[in-house]
């Protein structure tokens, strides 16, 4: 059983947690690759060094095979002359990306919510509603629930506090947060455990419209 607070930081009620998705055992070795394969896919490979035929110049031999007393060259594009081609560069035709199949980022996402659940580290808003864009009113919200919630971590870490999930996309409410730099927003729906593992807390809101969405994503 867990507590629903208001966004003053007042207890409204309470919520059971679904079993299948706060009641799992701890997984590191699933999560620790799963988090590595999201990452591993979201990096954009940009490195790129060109071989000798990709450089400019250096189709004319520089000079002479005999005679000269030098070495012999047949182009100043040799890796071995200045401004020409790399050897062993890095190219960006690498892909960096990673397997991780459905059925092992779900059990990840139930291990993680599990294990911040069991470590008090998510805290259960009834409603995020702002009538505008208010930096100043996000910033109260944060200072009412660390009382309420005895999280005190979420106004005094300088940096990854909280990420708030959101039951849908609210503008306001995004902008609210957007100036907070120990806080991120996100959907609920796209919840996974590299976002949840970055910071220390998680903060839900709508808790029962948002374990629907996470019920239905874990057993498909």
């Amino acid at each position: 059983m867990a507590i629903i607070y208001s966004m003053e930081g007042k207890k409204v009620g309470t919520i059971e947690l679904p079993p299948a998705l706060f009641d799992v055992k701890w997984r590191p070795d699933l999560v620790h690759q799963v988090t590595t394969a999201l990452q591993a896919n979201l990096r954009q490979n940009r490195a790129h060094t060109k071989d000798r035929a990709e450089v400019a110049g250096g189709g004319r031999k520089p000079w002479k095979q005999k005679g000269t007393g030098q070495a012999r060259h047949g182009s100043t594009r040799s890796p071995l002359w200045r401004h020409g081609g790399i050897t062993f560069g890095p190219r960006s035709e690498r892909d960096y990306r990673e397997k991780s199949n459905r059925t092992m980022r779900r059990e990840a996402l139930r291990s993680v919510l599990s294990r911040k659940a069991k470590d008090g580290e998510i805290i259960f808003v009834d409603k995020l509603s702002f009538a505008a864009p208010r930096t100043s009113e996000a910033l109260a919200v944060l200072h009412a629930l660390a009382k309420g919630a005895n999280a005190t971590p979420l106004t005094r870490k300088k940096t990854n506090a909280a990420l708030i999930a959101l039951a849908e996309n609210d503008i306001n409410a995004v902008k609210s947060f957007h100036n907070i730099g120990s806080v991120a927003t996100l959907e609920a729906r796209n919840l996974n455990p590299v976002e949840i593992l970055a910071r220390r807390y998680l903060v839900i809101e709508q808790p029962e419209t948002v374990f629907a969405a996470l019920l239905g994503r874990v057993k498909k």
